[in-house]
């Protein structure tokens, strides 16, 4: 009889992200109602005293980007001069966009908008306004501050692995000015950090995704909604996701992205053409205006004279759940994107899903939101009573309902397995110490733990205390996002010069080489 394989782990990182996982699943267990009221208020306090912080982060980290693009940095190549990418340009494009944002458009695509229209941030004068101002926040939830959030971490973390060889996880971010500090208690606390981090961030995706998975089924089928029955979907969604987990990102995760791509855009498509189809077209056009024109005002919004609380709900939220996602979409992207250049990885992490996310948002709610200015607001009642049910209420109105709803719960369950399988070679990695050769079931382990935490979280809570964990682990995280943010442009510069030295003494040794060959020509002759 065989024995079980060994984990391979670094105690340091491994034993403590742990512990504190295991500890904060038995007291929330535990103390079920007073858990759910202990984050409920640290959320609140957090979301308060804080926001700003959260708002002024995400708009630096995206200007940084911007600016590192279009920098002297630009041309420097992920992996040195010759190294050449691994994956074609649509397959990364595919996996980094189901890893970064499947559920979230699945979920908010159709209720974020109507739940803006129906409750607006800032004053509008008429229904119009409403209308066009809920596009424009929602296309600032996901449109470019969260790619360039999750473009910084990517780029950091493939610059310090492939240009630099060190270890693919966080604590590799600040070695230019920690040095071999990043192998002791600093570093272990920034890897501790980034696990917690990432697993708080999954679970709230998942438990949004479990919800509308959840919803469709009660639309389809009848079935009950409820916390238990939830918990059931995600142990058997996990269960499932374990063998994409297995095959590693190669064959799994890169099949089932591939997978989400086609079933997603096949439903664009369809909503698109039978929807409105020339007010789609018009407005995508409007739309895109009005966030871009209005780009600085909204993003640096802070809701400071009015303080209705809406933004602490919506748009912290978001830049929390970002940020604390980094790790995770950020690791993940830097492992499939060895070979770029630092301008073609911003570029294409930055503009494309981006792009795709608010061709999405105006498509989905650009559709529900026509629909309610020509006098039919039944959707709005529908995100009242349950938001995750919005999706599916929204197909009634389209033929092949049953249909449209069946691929919209696959879809969901194939976005949830990329996030779970991602995730738990994610989190392997890091508390590994960036071992490559772990056992199958230890990332299997880290799978179900992310399942267990979103089952803990829905029954102390629901979307509340999802919410609630996220920004709570954000905090912290955005504080090392902006040191790293230092660190990266230190560790770019050091590799800029030593590029244009390795440059020079090619330029010379070739003219030395020339000048060798002219002098022995005139030898001979």
């Amino acid at each position: 009889m065989k024995s079980l394989p060994k984990f391979v782990i670094y105690k340091p990182v491994f034993y403590p992200s742990l512990i504190l996982i295991v500890s904060a699943i038995a007291l929330a267990l535990i103390f079920r109602n007073e858990s759910a009221e202990v984050l409920n208020n640290l959320q609140l306090s957090i979301t308060k005293s804080f926001g700003w912080f959260f708002i002024l982060a995400v708009n630096f980290i995206l200007v940084f980007c911007i600016y590192l693009a279009f920098s002297k940095f630009g041309s420097i190549r992920l992996g040195g001069e010759n190294a050449k990418p691994e994956f074609t340009f649509m397959s990364w494009l595919a996996m980094l966009f189901s890893a970064g944002m499947g559920i979230g458009i699945m979920f908010f695509g159709v209720a974020e908008p109507v739940s803006h229209y129906a409750n607006p941030p800032q004053e509008t004068l008429n229904n119009f306004e409403r209308a066009s101002q809920a596009i424009k926040f929602t296309n600032l939830h996901y449109g470019f501050h969260a790619w360039g959030v999750y473009s910084i971490v990517g780029l950091a973390l493939a610059f310090f692995s492939y240009n630099k060889k060190l270890p693919l996880t966080f604590r590799s971010l600040f070695y230019p000015f920690l040095g071999e500090k990043i192998h002791g208690l600093t570093g272990h606390i920034i890897d501790i950090l980034s696990v917690l981090a990432t697993i708080f961030g999954l679970a709230t995706t998942l438990g949004f995704g479990v919800q509308q998975m959840n919803a469709g089924l009660n639309f389809l089928f009848n079935w009950e909604i409820s916390t238990v029955f939830q918990s059931w979907i995600i142990i058997l969604v996990t269960s499932i996701a374990t063998i994409s987990v297995i095959s590693g990102i190669d064959k799994g995760v890169k099949i089932l992205s591939q997978a989400n791509m086609i079933l997603a855009f096949s439903l664009l498509l369809f909503v698109f053409a039978l929807g409105p189809t020339v007010f789609l077209l018009k407005s995508y056009v409007q739309n895109l205006g009005a966030y871009l024109g209005d780009f600085i005002n909204l993003s640096t919004w802070n809701d400071s004279y009015q303080d209705s609380g809406w933004q602490n709900s919506w748009t912290v939220f978001y830049w929390a759940w970002w940020i604390a996602w980094s790790p995770f979409v950020g690791s993940f992207i830097a492992k499939i994107s060895k070979g770029r250049t630092i301008k073609e990885f911003i570029l294409g992490v930055l503009l494309v899903p981006a792009t795709i996310s608010t061709i999405w948002m105006t498509v989905f709610g650009g559709t529900a939101l026509h629909e309610i200015l020509q006098g039919d607001t039944h959707i709005i009642d529908a995100v009242h009573a349950d938001i995750s049910t919005a999706l599916f209420i929204f197909f009634q109105d389209f033929p092949f309902t049953n249909i449209l709803s069946v691929l919209a719960v696959i879809l969901v369950a194939f976005f949830f397995i990329t996030s779970s399988d991602s995730g738990s070679l994610v989190i392997d990695n890091i508390t590994s110490g960036s071992s490559y050769n772990t056992p199958a079931l230890q990332r299997v382990m880290w799978a179900f733990l992310q399942g267990i935490i979103a089952i803990v979280l829905l029954l102390g809570g629901g979307l509340s205390s999802l919410q609630a964990g996220v920004i709570i682990t954000g905090l912290p995280f955005t504080v090392i996002l902006c040191v790293m943010c230092y660190s990266l442009h230190k560790g770019l510069q050091e590799e800029y010069v030593k590029n244009q030295k390795r440059s020079k003494s090619v330029e010379e040794r070739n003219y030395a080489d020339i000048i060798t060959g002219m002098l022995q020509k005139g030898k001979k002759k």
